[in-house]
C-alpha cells in the first residue's frame, strides 16, 4: 500500500480513479487544483503524486517545476496530449512517468508500483571518470572538486553513461533508458542534451575530451587522455 496524492480537476477521472485505487490497496488524497495540491504534497509528503496536466488554475507542467523545487517525491503526469513533443520537456521537468488518457486504476497502479520500485532501490557508490564525479545519491556532479550545474536530465544522462564509460551507447538506449521513451524521431532531443552537456564540462564535439561521438554508432564517456 501507498499514499497517493492525485491532482485532477475532473470530478468523475478524480473520483472513480479514487476508489479504483482504494480498491487495491492505496491511501488516496485528492485535489482539483494545482495550488491545493502543491499544499497538500508539500504538508502530507506522500509516496507519489498522479498529476494532470490540463489543471483549472496552473500548468501541470509548471507545478511539477514548483513541485520539484521543494521535493523528490516521485510524479507520474496524467494527460491526454501524446507524443514526444509534448512529453520529453515534462520528463526533463522531473516526471518519474507518464500515462495517457483514458486509463484504468489498474493500469495506472501497475506504474506506481514500478515507479516507487525504482524509488526504493539503493542509489549505487559514486562514479570517477577522470576528474568527472558522478554521485547518484546526491544527484550531483563535480569536474575537478566544482559542482555542475546540471538539469534533472543532463545528470541522468550524464549518470547513464558514467556508469557504462568507456562503452558506446547509441542515441536509441539512452531515448529507451534515459527518458523511457520509444525510439522514433527524437534523437534530436539527444543531440541536444549531449550538446548542452559538452559545454558544462568545457568541451566541443569537434575538441572532445569526455564526450566522444562514434560517428553511426552513438557517445561514450571515456576518461582524457
Amino acid at each position: 500500500m501507498a499514499d497517493i496524492l492525485l491532482i485532477e480537476d475532473d470530478v468523475a477521472i478524480r473520483t472513480a480513479l479514487s476508489r479504483g485505487l482504494r480498491d487495491l490497496g492505496h491511501a488516496v488524497a485528492s485535489s482539483p487544483t494545482a495550488l491545493d495540491g502543491l499544499r497538500l504534497a508539500v504538508q502530507d509528503r506522500p509516496d507519489l503524486i498522479v498529476l494532470d496536466l490540463g489543471l483549472p488554475d496552473l500548468d501541470g507542467a509548471e507545478l511539477l517545476r514548483m513541485l520539484r523545487a521543494v521535493s523528490k517525491i516521485p510524479v507520474i503526469v496524467a494527460t491526454a496530449r501524446d507524443g514526444d513533443a509534448e512529453m520529453v520537456p515534462v520528463l526533463d521537468a522531473g516526471a518519474d512517468d507518464y500515462v495517457v488518457k483514458p486509463y484504468s486504476a489498474t493500469q495506472l497502479d501497475a506504474r506506481i508500483r514500478a515507479v516507487l520500485r525504482r524509488a526504493g532501490e539503493t542509489a549505487p557508490e559514486p562514479l570517477r571518470v577522470g576528474a568527472l564525479r558522478v554521485d547518484p545519491r546526491a544527484r550531483l556532479a563535480e569536474l575537478d572538486g566544482v559542482a555542475l550545474d546540471l538539469t534533472p536530465r543532463e545528470f541522468d544522462v550524464l549518470h547513464y553513461l558514467a556508469a557504462r564509460a568507456g562503452e558506446v551507447v547509441t542515441k536509441r538506449e539512452l531515448l529507451t533508458e534515459v527518458w523511457q521513451l520509444p525510439y522514433g524521431g527524437a534523437d534530436k532531443t539527444v543531440d541536444v542534451h549531449l550538446s548542452w552537456l559538452r559545454r558544462k564540462l568545457g568541451e566541443t564535439a569537434a575538441e572532445p575530451r569526455y564526450l566522444h561521438t562514434v560517428r553511426g554508432v552513438g557517445v561514450k564517456l571515456v576518461e582524457p587522455s
